[in-house]
């Protein structure tokens, strides 16, 4: 009965000091992340800080709990050690994310708010972490990407310009007015209030394909008007093809049908 109660408030005392620890932790956190937001920190290397330092303190609570249950701690650190190469060894692959994050910290291929493309991932960078990073897509999902992956991807920052090129495509028919067609779209694109107008839009005939000429237009937007300038882009041409009789080719299926006379002394 007297040993139960000793390691039951040893039991006691140890979870004690994890709950605590943990609410600690917390606040500690907390004061660091007001502290490097007044030092004005980068926010990628702020989020790094932050999720690395917690780790690591809440790795000492665990030790200081279970030193609590008469664990030696020398003994402790020393057995963890051993675990730690097993699983180290086993998840070689989960931990190469943490030098992964380190190498993407130090060379700073994007920062916290940058609009990327990784390993065809389309978002916002929001968090970098030991072991990953997320990206947060328009349309409101969470993407994870592991360190490694993205050290191992191609990274498209567009964010590191001010500026962006859009590309749009329109097809005509052979038997429309070229001419008329392209003026018209540069005079939309010179209209438009979310183009640019230095460097100035160009509209060029880019192929003369098997039923259509191909033209491509050429603009430059700020980056957080690429998107609405591509859409208001495309409504408003196919609206004006459509008022000056521009027509916009198709395909289409040609079927010829062979119909054989018969003879009429067959029977």
């Amino acid at each position: 009965m007297a040993l139960l109660a000793k390691y039951g408030l040893r039991l006691l005392f140890s979870l004690l000091i994890f709950l605590i620890g943990k609410w600690v932790v917390g606040r500690i956190c907390l004061i660091l992340q007001r502290v490097i937001i007044r030092a004005k920190v980068d926010k990628l290397i702020a989020s790094f800080i932050i999720n690395a330092a917690k780790t690591i303190l809440l790795i000492i609570v665990i030790i200081a709990a279970l030193a609590n249950l008469g664990i030696e701690t020398t003994s402790f650190i020393a057995m963890f050690g051993a675990i730690g190469l097993g699983i180290g060894m086993t998840f070689k692959d989960s931990f190469s994310n943490v030098g992964a994050g380190i190498l993407i910290l130090f060379f700073r291929p994007f920062k916290i708010g940058d609009s990327v493309e990784i390993g065809g991932s389309s978002g916002v960078v929001s968090e970098l972490n030991l072991f990953n990073m997320c990206i947060a897509t328009s349309d409101g999902k969470s993407i994870i990407i592991p360190n490694k992956q993205v050290i191992n991807s191609k990274i498209i920052n567009f964010s590191i310009t001010p500026t962006r090129r859009i590309d749009l495509s329109f097809s005509v028919d052979y038997k429309d007015d070229l001419k008329l067609a392209k003026e018209l779209i540069l005079n939309l694109a010179i209209k438009n209030e979310l183009i640019l107008k230095d460097p100035i839009p160009s509209v060029s005939v880019s192929a003369l394909g098997e039923h259509s000429v191909d033209l491509v237009a050429k603009f430059w937007v700020l980056n957080e008007n690429y998107t609405s300038a591509q859409y208001s882009m495309l409504e408003s041409v196919k609206i004006a093809f459509d008022e000056s009789g521009i027509s916009i080719p198709y395909p289409k299926i040609i079927t010829h049908h062979i119909y054989e006379k018969r003879d009429d002394n067959e029977q």
